[in-house]
């Protein structure tokens, strides 16, 4: 697989993985938002105590690497899980929330600034 992959693709895989070993009924909406949160926290977790220099460092090594790529990959499953079980197009729902935010955040006001929409 390569970053050309539709979403459509990837969503049919992980439901084909699913239909494959009957987890439809293991995947209500709570329990695959808890899979998101789960997963999310183990991504977090290799990088706890790290300084952003180590962190770097660590990100040239391979293995590390392929820990944050399977961790990445465990949240992007439950997200597209979740969008595929609830009938949600995450296409649409990002195009939707980028426009949300660009109304929050337009350039002259956000451009090189961290602070949230609602912060002077």
């Amino acid at each position: 697989m390569s970053n050309a992959d539709s979403l459509s693709e990837l969503s049919q895989l992980v439901q084909q993985f699913c239909t494959e070993r009957d987890w439809d009924q293991f995947h209500p909406p709570k329990d695959l938002a808890i899979g998101m949160s789960t997963e999310a926290n183990e991504l977090l977790d290799l990088f706890r105590f790290k300084s952003d220099a180590e962190i770097q460092e660590k990100l040239q090594s391979a293995e590390f690497k392929e820990q944050v790529s399977d961790e990445l990959a465990d949240v992007f499953f439950f997200v597209l899980r979740f969008a595929q079980m609830n009938k949600i197009d995450l296409s649409a729902a990002l195009a939707g929330k980028l426009k949300k935010n660009a109304a929050k955040y337009p350039v002259e006001s956000a451009r090189g600034s961290n602070k949230k929409y609602n912060e002077s």
